[in-house]
């Protein structure tokens, strides 16, 4: 998982260096994921990246009733993930990535929840790992990772420091 992980640390490092024009400008939520997203084309060779993907497999994207999160993309609150790391035939999911502006100040629960259920094993064709990121203006205010359905805090902390080492953040 480091290895991936480490891929998303160049994606950034690539990201914040080509895209400060987007980040002064408080561009939105979804063009700063999608110019993230490219930058994860040059670091996952062999994988497709898309954003706001629908599927898993052949079968669109749900979660049970009752979740605090919408399949209702209308509500702003879907399933839908920013980007996915995956391969759309097998299929094979790797990395799910939910983004944030830090001047977005509702809740991280939304984001959070939906990383859990998206790396819950016991969900069809889950994501291996799950990563919430906060982007600042120069740089990733707050990062968790996800695995297996739950908040991994030994990965989530090795993520903070090598992002920190990187100067991607203030630690």
């Amino acid at each position: 998982m480091q290895t991936e992980l480490n891929k998303v640390i160049t994606a950034l490092h690539e990201f914040y260096a080509r895209e400060a024009f987007l980040l002064e400008k408080e561009a939105g939520e979804r063009a700063l994921t999608h110019r993230l997203a490219v930058h994860f084309e040059k670091q996952f060779p062999g994988w497709e990246i898309d954003c706001e993907y629908d599927r898993l497999g052949d079968r669109t994207l749900r979660l049970p009733h009752g979740t605090i999160v919408s399949t209702d993309d209308h509500l702003a609150k879907s399933i839908y993930p920013d980007i996915v790391v995956h391969q759309r035939a097998i299929p094979n999911n790797l990395l799910a990535v939910e983004v944030r502006k830090s001047a977005n100040h509702q809740p991280l629960e939304h984001d959070q929840h939906k990383l859990r259920a998206l790396t819950d094993p016991h969900l069809w064709f889950a994501y291996w790992i799950g990563v919430l990121l906060t982007l600042g203006k120069t740089q990733v205010t707050t990062s968790e990772v996800y695995t297996s359905g739950v908040f991994d805090q030994a990965l989530s902390g090795w993520f903070a420091a090598r992002l920190k080492d990187a100067g991607l953040s203030a630690g």
